[in-house]
């Protein structure tokens, strides 16, 4: 081992040799490949950039017992704990492991994403440093859920307008609903809850995932709704901006009680009315405010239901729940189409999970549209970026080569695959 890593080191071996260990393609022990691997993605200007980009889609089995090892060189730990390099599914043997120093793990917990942030906190080893605590905190992905919120937040003064404080309807029973909504309204406000789907895939979709999940959702049963990127520029997702529909630029959503701050100068007469049957364009978003109303009063199972049962509206805000089990249940809906999915994918306000679990579908798998807007979105995780390229047309590849909003390797690694397929394409011609 030590013999290769030196001729490595020193640049001894041929330009191929080099160029098959950034490929992970020397016939040397796992633990040594990465090893090597990563050598080259810090030291090395011509293969480095190839060693990064298979390193991120390295066996993972291998990685977990590299990853979770006391005796792992300290460069190749760091390397794994970096948040630029950093695999999810690496990261709860980084957080247990002895030799990974906590200076590492604070820049985790100030700059992560709420997955990160949440397997941190899960971390027997990390989740007790009152440092890493202190980073948490002033991590803005961190959103705390409401404590005793019940009692905290003030009474609101009309519909539809809330305190600045934190929400207090997400607990709140029919009778605890602010005066200026109508109390009449509350027995059929949420008719996807109070009684079961017409359609049995959706009744037995929605009991399994409430099985499988049912743990999380109890340690989670206390969070408020709180949308990735906040409430500004939530989709309606039921039906496209017009002239006629679109709200205009200088108007504000009136927010569901005790959620948001009204803006100066809103209308406060706001008043919920029943959800009809059959859904009809509403001016102004209004429909839309009365739905963020409903979802705002529900607990993290109420979300769920919703998500398995609701209408392709409601699934276009629940996407975005900051609650990973709720954004993920939209995901699960018989009912949810596969243009929502393409929209979904193309996404930068929802959870990185979210777009991890897309691909993961079979049924998404095959929708070439879904792909690209994955490979696109610069929020989805890299190493499901680089594992959705080779499926991507060479025109598209192009495109995604100078698409300055994506990551340098997926840059890179798109127009090299747009040569190789432009070559092949011409030798066949």
């Amino acid at each position: 081992m030590a013999r290769m890593m030196e001729l490595v080191r020193s640049s001894a071996l041929p330009s191929h040799r080099m160029q098959a260990a950034s490929r992970g393609a020397l016939t040397v022990e796992p633990a040594e490949m990465i090893e090597i691997m990563v050598f080259l993605a810090n030291n090395n200007k011509i293969f480095g950039q190839q060693a990064r980009m298979t390193l991120a889609g390295y066996d993972e089995t291998s990685s977990v017992k590299v990853a979770s090892n006391p005796a792992s060189p300290k460069e190749v730990l760091k390397y794994m704990s970096s948040p630029e390099n950093l695999r999810p599914v690496l990261l709860p043997a980084l957080l247990e492991n002895p030799s990974v120093m906590v200076d590492w793990i604070i820049e985790l917990a100030a700059t992560g994403s709420r997955d990160v942030v949440e397997a941190i906190k899960n971390s027997p080893r990390a989740g007790q440093s009152s440092h890493v605590k202190n980073a948490l905190a002033s991590n803005p992905n961190v959103v705390a859920a409401p404590a005793d919120a019940s009692k905290k937040a003030p009474p609101a003064q009309s519909a539809g307008v809330g305190h600045s404080g934190t929400a207090s309807a997400t607990t709140a029973s029919p009778s605890a609903v602010p005066a200026a909504v109508p109390t009449s309204t509350s027995a059929s406000e949420l008719p996807e809850l109070s009684e079961p789907d017409p359609d049995p895939a959706v009744n037995e979709g929605l009991a399994a995932y409430l099985t499988a999940n049912a743990g999380e959702i109890s340690s989670e049963s206390g969070k408020a709704f709180q949308p990735i990127g906040g409430m500004v520029g939530m989709e309606t997702g039921d039906h496209e901006a017009s002239d006629e529909t679109a709200e205009p630029t200088t108007s504000t959503p009136v927010a569901a009680a005790g959620v948001a701050a009204a803006p100066a100068g809103a209308s406060t007469a706001t008043a919920v009315k029943p959800a009809l049957a059959v859904r009809k364009p509403v001016p102004q978003g209004k429909d839309r405010d009365n739905t963020l109303q409903k979802i705002n009063k529900l607990d993290v199972k109420g979300r769920i239901q919703l998500a398995m049962k609701g209408s392709k509206e409601e699934r276009s805000i629940l996407i975005r729940d900051g609650t990973k089990v709720v954004a993920l249940a939209v995901l699960e809906s018989p009912k949810i189409t596969d243009g929502e999915v393409e929209k979904f994918a193309n996404q930068k306000n929802v959870l990185e999970a979210v777009l991890r679990a897309i691909p993961m579908k079979r049924r998404f798998q095959k929708l070439y549209s879904v792909n690209r807007n994955l490979v696109s979105n610069p929020r989805t995780p890299l190493d499901v970026s680089l594992g959705l390229m080779k499926h991507i047309l060479v025109q598209d590849l192009k495109n995604l080569s100078g698409n300055k909003e994506v990551s340098e390797t997926v840059r890179k690694l798109a127009l090299k695959m747009f040569k190789q397929k432009t070559e092949l394409a011409n030798k066949k011609t």
